[in-house]
């Protein structure tokens, strides 16, 4: 078994979901870098339940590169799993376990990869930046990114997200943004329809105007042929309202996300569904003056990344993964909020993204040894500067 598969085990071992407390996940990352004599910082939530932890390997010198992951996985509840899926389980040159793939197999390439960073003559340092609550909204990014900023003295150039890409170059990612939208009608008898104010058919309305927008978007030019879908979605995954047939439902909320490509932005299209709500809740309190709309996000708008290919991360990244073609990916990721705080990002990592968050998810032997080589080739390149 390879230091990097061993770390792996260890780390698929710690069920931490996104939402939940990783402290006991980043007490293993910090015994095994303590053990290595490499010092570390921690950045915790308010609440002092979850945490985020870097540390610099190298000389205190600008121009270096940060190494990022998430610590969090998604659930397993109804999914048909065939193995433990806390327990990394080897099979057919396939390692078994949630989160092999999304993406502790990174984190162990790069824990494994420690020791030859302390024995390089690195001219310029590496960071390991490991967040939490990437799964429930990449909540734990945008402050990762401020406290590598703040801590040290000199400023890091690069920043490498390593979701799963096949270790291919991925310089886009779309934006995404979670609402709830509620909608407080007026109950009745169903006869009365005209009478009384129908959350369930203003919901309704409202989502054809979401369904609308995102058609008016399209026809507008508003397409990105990097991206599959090339246009930035809008998509309904919950509805819930009524209570019979035959009573006026008085309340009814939708769930929606919006998936943003680079050129189009969430405040703006948000501020368009706002006034429309706006519209109507002034016809509607007319009828019914307890009338209401209220839209709220489950967490800040996810930003999204659009590199540009004469940034000097991009030759970098091509050199290290010796491929040429760059690539976008339409999931959202933590590597948008690293370069809003001012570092050239890219995304690039072992494992196929294909496999995340379903049952059985894997990470092949192969990817998680060429991941391996992959951080040495950047080792061994840092030690050039």
């Amino acid at each position: 078994m390879t230091l990097t598969h061993s770390i792996l085990q260890n780390l698929i071992s710690y069920p931490i979901l996104g939402g939940q407390s990783n402290i006991e996940i980043i007490q293993y990352i910090k015994k095994y870098l303590h053990n290595l004599g490499v010092g570390y910082h921690l950045a915790y939530n308010d609440e002092k339940t979850k945490v985020a932890l870097h540390c610099r390997i190298g000389p205190a010198v600008d121009g270096g590169v940060i190494l990022s992951g998430h610590t969090d996985v998604v659930p397993v509840e109804g999914q048909a799993w065939d193995t433990d899926p806390f327990e990394l389980v080897e099979k057919g040159g396939k390692l078994y376990a949630r989160g092999s793939a999304d993406m502790k197999g990174f984190l162990a390439c790069c824990l494994a990869n420690v020791p030859n960073m302390l024995a390089a003559n690195l001219q310029k340092p590496i960071y390991l930046a490991f967040s939490f609550d990437e799964e429930v909204g990449c909540l734990g990014g945008p402050m990762l990114a401020e406290a590598i900023k703040n801590t040290y003295t000199e400023k890091p150039k690069y920043a490498i997200i390593g979701e799963p890409t096949l270790l291919q170059p991925v310089v886009g990612q779309k934006g995404i943004a979670v609402f709830e939208t509620v909608v407080n009608g007026s109950a009745g008898h169903s006869s009365g329809i005209k009478k009384e104010v129908s959350a369930i058919h203003e919901a309704a309305r409202l989502i054809l105007w979401l369904e609308n927008k995102m058609d008016e978007l399209i026809a507008a030019g508003h397409t990105d042929g990097r991206f599959d879908p090339n246009h930035s979605s809008i998509h309904i995954g919950i509805v819930e309202g009524g209570v019979a047939h035959n009573i006026v439902a008085d309340k009814c909320r939708f769930c929606w996300d919006l998936r943003t490509i680079p050129r189009d932005k969430t405040a703006y299209i948000l501020a368009d569904f706002e006034a429309y709500c706006s519209e109507r809740t002034q016809i509607l309190q007319k009828r019914f003056s307890d009338f209401v709309i209220q839209t709220t996000p489950h967490h800040p708008p996810v930003p999204p990344l659009d590199t540009p290919e004469e940034l000097s991360i991009v030759p970098l990244i091509r050199e290290l993964t010796g491929v040429d073609k760059l690539q976008t990916v339409a999931f959202a990721a933590e590597a948008g909020q690293f370069s809003e705080g001012g570092f050239e990002a890219v995304i690039c990592g072992p494992g196929s993204i294909t496999q995340a968050h379903r049952a059985n998810e894997f990470i092949s032997c192969e990817q998680l040894d060429k991941g391996t080589e992959f951080i040495q080739r950047l080792v061994d390149r840092m030690c050039k500067e």
